[in-house]
């Protein structure tokens, strides 16, 4: 306490689930699909439904697997409790506590039920990263000097280095892997996009599987983590559970989605690949390069000579 009332908080709360940079994806992607929008009134026939199928799929798909790059509740938990705000005072309050981890990071919530406690607003937002350049310890000790609340400060010292449960090592390797699992789907799913718009059609199938096979490779790193056990968080008799969030499952789906839309393109070009070919509208052009080939023209200089 200074002079009988809590310490200034000055810094920006970074949300637990969205930051600038999910923003930014998701804008360049929502452009995109604005983009195509607009072309699509010039598209004849049976073909704008199939170009508008594919290009919004690719491109929910490629959001996808860069979004959750930056997202924080690839696993997440929420415990209520009645726990102690500050250090060195006896007063407690009735909060939501939650725990969210990223590949990069973790945010640690405390929302008051109710909101308004101890004559001030109890809802904190912070943010601890480990991934890249970032310094965790340095992130803890700022929270110190800070005067977070307690319950925050419990949560985050789990997750230290020099911690006895010895979790930040096994969940910073394993969100670095799928990282890069994730970046080289991002790859593989550019690939197929350029291999589609080729008469290459199988090959954008086979780049398909495989970027649904690493979205699927980026899942498995990241659940390594939950082979090994999960340092208890205890708020008295309650303690705070974690399960895999919505980037998890979301990442689950888009990569289900890429292993059957690539097993159905490799399976229609070996059993039919005219329906294959209507639907990434490549017959008329074939039919037009066929029509071409069929003209013949007859030299009338050689007619006479003959």
């Amino acid at each position: 306490l200074f002079d009988g009332v809590y310490p200034f908080y000055p810094q920006q709360r970074k949300a637990a689930v969205f930051d600038i940079s999910i923003i930014i994806v998701t804008v360049v992607f929502l452009t995109l699909a604005c983009s195509f929008l607009l072309i699509v009134p010039g598209i004849r026939g049976r073909a704008r439904l199939y170009w508008t199928l594919r290009v919004l799929l690719s491109l929910a798909a490629g959001v996808v697997i860069v979004a959750v790059q930056f997202t924080g509740d690839w696993e997440r938990g929420w415990v209520r409790a009645n726990t102690s705000y500050k250090s060195f005072s006896a007063a407690e309050v009735s909060a939501d506590i939650g725990l969210h981890i990223g590949l990069a990071g973790l945010n640690v919530t405390l929302r008051g039920v109710p909101p308004r406690q101890l004559n001030e607003t109890i809802d904190y937002n912070e943010h601890f990263a480990w991934g890249g350049d970032a310094d965790y310890e340095r992130s803890y000790g700022a929270g110190l000097r800070k005067g977070l609340p307690t319950p925050i400060l419990y949560v985050a010292e789990k997750f230290r280095a020099r911690s006895p449960c010895g979790v930040q090592q096994q969940y910073r390797s394993a969100g670095r892997y799928a990282s890069i699992a994730l970046w080289v789907a991002f790859c593989t799913w550019l690939l197929s996009n350029m291999l589609f718009s080729t008469p290459a059609l199988v090959y954008g199938g086979y780049t398909l599987l495989l970027t649904g096979a690493f979205l699927i490779l980026s899942l498995l790193s990241f659940s390594t983590v939950s082979t090994s056990l999960f340092c208890p968080i205890h708020f008295g008799p309650l303690a705070l559970h974690t399960a895999y969030g919505g980037s998890f499952w979301l990442t689950l789906a888009v990569g289900l989605l890429c292993l059957l839309a690539g097993v159905t393109v490799v399976l229609l070009h070996h059993f039919n690949l005219d329906l294959l070919k209507t639907f990434f509208d490549l017959r008329e052009d074939l039919a037009e390069e066929c029509q071409e080939m069929t003209q013949v023209y007859i030299n009338p200089r050689s007619e006479r000579g003959l």
